[in-house]
């Protein structure tokens, strides 16, 4: 018996694989929401911790990963060497600038004084 239904036809079959293209260009685009940031930098003044890919704190992330793991660890054929790491120097993302803290210059502490007074 011969297939009625619209989905084996060749124009569905062409939406389809357009669609699937589609789909996987947008989630693949690497500055997508699911990519990478155009310029990767650490938070700093008035910004919250971000989430930072796995590949971008270092040169050699996958041997990091690997050791950390214990990945080849137990290799007594080919033992793995020492691991040095690659790190890479990010900058800071600051939204405003610090200005330096004023501090008397005889600083005196005194003993008998509170910062709200209780009534006696």
């Amino acid at each position: 018996m011969a297939s009625t239904r619209n989905i084996n036809t060749v124009g569905n079959y062409n939406l389809e694989q357009r669609q699937f293209k589609q789909s996987e260009v947008y989630t693949l685009y690497p500055n997508s929401q699911y990519g990478a940031a155009y310029d990767t930098k650490l938070p700093g003044n008035g910004v919250n911790p971000a989430q930072i890919p796995w590949n971008q704190l270092s040169y050699n992330a996958p041997d990091i990963e690997s050791f950390l793991f214990g990945i080849n660890s137990t290799n007594l054929v080919n033992p793995a060497g020492p691991l040095r790491p690659e790190l890479k120097s990010l900058q800071t993302a600051n939204f405003f600038e610090k200005t330096p803290t004023l501090m008397p210059e005889p600083l005196a502490v005194e003993k008998n004084q509170r910062p709200f007074p209780t009534p006696n």
